[in-house]
C-alpha cells in the first residue's frame, strides 16, 4: 500500500511536525511548510490512507487502571510469523516483535494487575502451540517513550 506513496520532502515535513504535535491544524501546519491549507490536507490524508503514518492519542496506562505492563520474550518452534498474528490478536497485547538474539519474539503486555497478567500468560500466551519457552520482565516504571524519531 505504501509503495505509490512518494515520500518527498514535504511529505517528511508534515510527518515531523505531526510527531512533534499531532493536534496541529491544516492552517497551521500550511504555514510552517509553505502549502495552502487545502494542499496539506490532502497530502495528510494521503499519508494516513497510505498507511505511512497514523494520528492517535498516546496515553499513560497508568492512568487509566492498567497497572502492569510487562515485556515478554518468547521462544518459538514453528512458523514465526503466524504465531505473531496470533498474539497480536491478543486484546492486551500493543506490541509484537519478531527478532533475533536470545528471543524470537517480544510481546509488550498492558494490565490491569498481576492477577492479569498472570491470566494472559497462563491462559492465553503460553498454550499457543509453538511457544515453547517465556520469560517476563515487569515494567517499574516508563522513563521514557517517544514518538518523534523523525524521517530519513
Amino acid at each position: 500500500m505504501t509503495g505509490d506513496l512518494a515520500l518527498d520532502q514535504i511529505n517528511k515535513q508534515i510527518i515531523e511536525h505531526l510527531q512533534r504535535d499531532g493536534r496541529m491544524s491544516y492552517a497551521t501546519l500550511a504555514k510552517e511548510i509553505g502549502l495552502s491549507e487545502a494542499a496539506v490536507r490532502q497530502r495528510v490524508q494521503r499519508l494516513l490512507d497510505g498507511g505511512l503514518m497514523q494520528i492517535v492519542a498516546v496515553t499513560d496506562p497508568l492512568t487509566l487502571g492498567f497497572a502492569r505492563q510487562a515485556m515478554v520474550g518468547l521462544k518459538v518452534n514453528g512458523d514465526l510469523r503466524a504465531i505473531a498474528d496470533e498474539i497480536a490478536a491478543i486484546p492486551e497485547v500493543d506490541y509484537v516483535v519478531i527478532c533475533a538474539g536470545g528471543f524470537d519474539l517480544l510481546v509488550e503486555l498492558v494490565c490491569t494487575d498481576d492477577e492479569h497478567l498472570l491470566d494472559l500468560l497462563n491462559e492465553k500466551v503460553r498454550p499457543i502451540k509453538g511457544v515453547t519457552s517465556c520469560e517476563t520482565f515487569m515494567y517499574l516504571k516508563l522513563a521514557k517513550q517517544t514518538y518523534a524519531w523523525g524521517t530519513r
